[in-house]
């Protein structure tokens, strides 16, 4: 019987190319988001990953309709971009609420499942936000950084049990948000930043996500992965140096 994957977030932008990448590699999928999500062949829910009874619920209709669980990739997150001084406390709650409340509950919730059938991988979606700090970030940056750790404390336990737990922390990556609010100039810094020079693609995003869920990846666990172009490797940089 073939893999099932459990994808939350995935209405668009990443989670929906790292579903994409799922089914065209054999798996069953299951899509988790806020908002509708179609995607042919996948069994598609409505759920606010924040909120515990949702997530529980979710869960118990996704294992009644596949019997298994085999790959989680919590992906729903959401940003919020201002000045630390103007973010507020509900805005700091509810992005700590999706990006991190989330991938605990989706997992509390699945591992029981996935143990059923011998384990199975979790994959959490991080950000190069989490891994070096930045202006207009302080709620949707730490967010991450805490998931990174998260991850660890997971992968500690689980691991134990047979579920490996991995992190992915994308750099700049052209999504249509991107598109839409990224200026010439700020994709020209980001440009100058990232030593591939250029930004990177939801498929090679998705990519790495189906790597660190596969038996090649079978001694990979507590890790998190920036895919980001070799951005956090160079720290701050400067173009005027570079050879």
């Amino acid at each position: 019987m073939s893999k099932v994957a459990v994808v939350t977030g995935a209405a668009r932008g990443i989670g929906l190319a790292i579903a994409k990448q799922f089914l065209s590699n054999g798996y069953r999928v299951a899509i988790l988001d806020l908002d509708a999500a179609r995607l042919e062949s996948a069994f598609a829910l409505q759920c606010d990953v924040s909120d515990p009874q949702q997530v529980k619920v979710s869960i118990e209709k996704i294992a009644a309709y596949f019997g298994r669980i085999d790959a989680l990739v919590n992906n729903a997150g959401i940003a919020v971009f201002k000045p630390l001084l103007e973010t507020t406390f509900e805005e700091w709650q509810r992005v700590l609420a999706v990006n991190l409340n989330g991938p605990f509950l989706c997992t509390q919730a699945c591992a029981p499942v996935m143990l059923k059938n011998g384990g199975g991988a979790v994959v959490n979606i991080s950000s190069i936000s989490g891994l070096r700090a930045s202006t207009l970030r302080v709620a949707y940056g730490t967010s991450k950084a805490a998931l990174d750790h998260l991850t660890k404390q997971q992968a500690a336990e689980l691991g134990n049990l047979g579920i490996r737990v991995n992190a992915v922390a994308p750099g700049p990556v052209d999504t249509a948000m991107a598109k839409a609010v990224h200026s010439a100039a700020i994709r020209a810094d980001y440009h100058d930043a990232i030593p591939l020079n250029r930004y990177g693609s939801e498929d090679e995003i998705a990519a790495a996500v189906l790597f660190l869920c596969s038996d090649a990846a079978s001694y990979i666990n507590g890790q998190t992965l920036a895919v980001d172009g070799g951005f956090d490797a160079t720290g701050i940089g400067l173009p005027s140096l570079r050879v």
